[in-house]
């Protein structure tokens, strides 16, 4: 099966090095503009991502992954903006089914479906942050988020299929005898579904409900393992599910050009930067995170984890912390690696966003075109 490669769209806003504003900045925690600019910052304005939004299109990639949480705008309103701005580009929506009711999910993709011309993909994230979600409203524990998205995600595809929903509690209490669809428009199918996670109750409802199973850039090895508990516990249901992966990518047309970049991204970030946010990041109560800092362990003298496996980034950034750093050949025999494992998706980011697509997709994105590595 060919390769799907997708980008990343910095909703928190884009940086041109690693610092302690990266990767979400707020007015609440002291956001000063002209500081910002000086250390390279890039607000998530409109504008901004409509130029990366284009650049994409342009360049190849089928779909930009958009996040959610209260470090970025939030993604269905940003991605719906950038419609019109694009011609076949796909919007990867992330969203928490506890902000949500299933029905209203379901007609918000119906809505975006028509008004993009089937251009919507779904990334459903439970949340693994207990304080963000209480900061939500969410008062629900990990377990009980995933159980939750279990009953949403079944409740969501029969609304998208047509069929009558009757449903009381645990988390929905719902009735639906008919489902003719929204705005006078048929029933439509729920699009494809990414959901990730590391701990056993994520592994159980991608494999009843997800169509693609997201994981963090860990080592192939590691990343071949969690993939088969996932296909194995999918097959035992019936179902099949893809491999995606979650990667940074620092691509150039030499090792040496690609390496200096990696370090020049890290180079302004201090030790008492890098001890508070691996503080606050040890402090999320998500496996998914606790693998990624183990990676590294905070040690700036142990960041590479793998061969062209770089965790620099995730001593500042949370979630996807590595990054795949390397000639455009060395790039792509590790994309082949991953494949190898199962990995049958890629969402790719890069710091600065914009130039680091258009390092990716012009050295490496055009030798998968015809379907297989050229």
């Amino acid at each position: 099966m060919a390769p799907r490669f997708h980008w990343f769209l910095p909703t928190g806003g884009d940086d041109e090095r690693l610092g302690a504003r990266s990767h979400g900045v707020s007015i609440a925690s002291g956001y000063d503009a002209d500081a910002a600019a000086s250390d390279g910052h890039r607000d998530a304005s409109l504008e901004y991502l409509t130029e990366l939004a284009r650049t994409v299109d342009e360049l190849g990639y089928e779909a930009v992954l958009t996040p959610t949480g209260g470090h970025c705008e939030d993604a269905w309103l940003v991605t719906a903006a950038l419609i019109p701005a694009t011609r076949r580009l796909k919007f990867l929506v992330a969203f928490r089914p506890g902000a949500v009711a299933p029905v209203l999910a379901a007609q918000m993709v119906s809505t975006f479906d028509r008004l993009s011309s089937g251009r919507i993909l779904l990334n459903v994230v439970v949340g693994g942050d207990d304080a963000e979600q209480r900061s939500f409203g969410d008062t629900l524990g990990k377990d009980e988020r995933y159980a939750r998205a279990d009953q949403f995600l079944e409740i969501t595809r029969d609304v998208g299929l047509g069929k009558p929903v009757q449903v009381d509690g645990p988390y929905y209490t719902i009735d639906r005898p008919r489902s003719p669809g929204f705005a006078g428009h048929p029933s439509l199918p729920m699009p494809d579904v990414y959901l990730g996670g590391s701990s056993a109750a994520a592994i159980d409802v991608a494999a009843r409900r997800a169509d693609v199973f997201l994981t963090w850039g860990e080592p192939p090895a590691a990343v071949g393992e969690k993939l088969a508990q996932v296909k194995q516990r999918a097959a035992d249901l019936g179902r099949v599910i893809r491999g995606g992966i979650r990667l940074h990518v620092i691509a150039r047309d030499t090792a040496e050009q690609a390496w200096q970049a990696a370090d020049d991204l890290i180079a302004g970030v201090d030790a008492d930067t890098i001890s508070a946010r691996q503080q606050q990041l040890a402090a999320i109560g998500s496996e998914g995170q606790r693998r990624m800092l183990a990676l590294h362990g905070g040690d700036r003298d142990n960041l590479v984890v793998g061969p062209n496996l770089w965790a620099g980034i995730g001593l500042i950034r949370g979630g996807a912390g590595t990054a795949l750093v390397g000639s455009h050949d060395e790039i792509a025999d590790r994309i082949d690696e991953y494949r190898d494992a199962g990995i049958e998706e890629f969402i790719f980011s890069g710091y600065p966003h914009i130039e680091e697509a258009r390092h990716f997709g012009v050295g490496v994105l055009p030798r998968y075109r015809s379907g297989r590595r050229i």
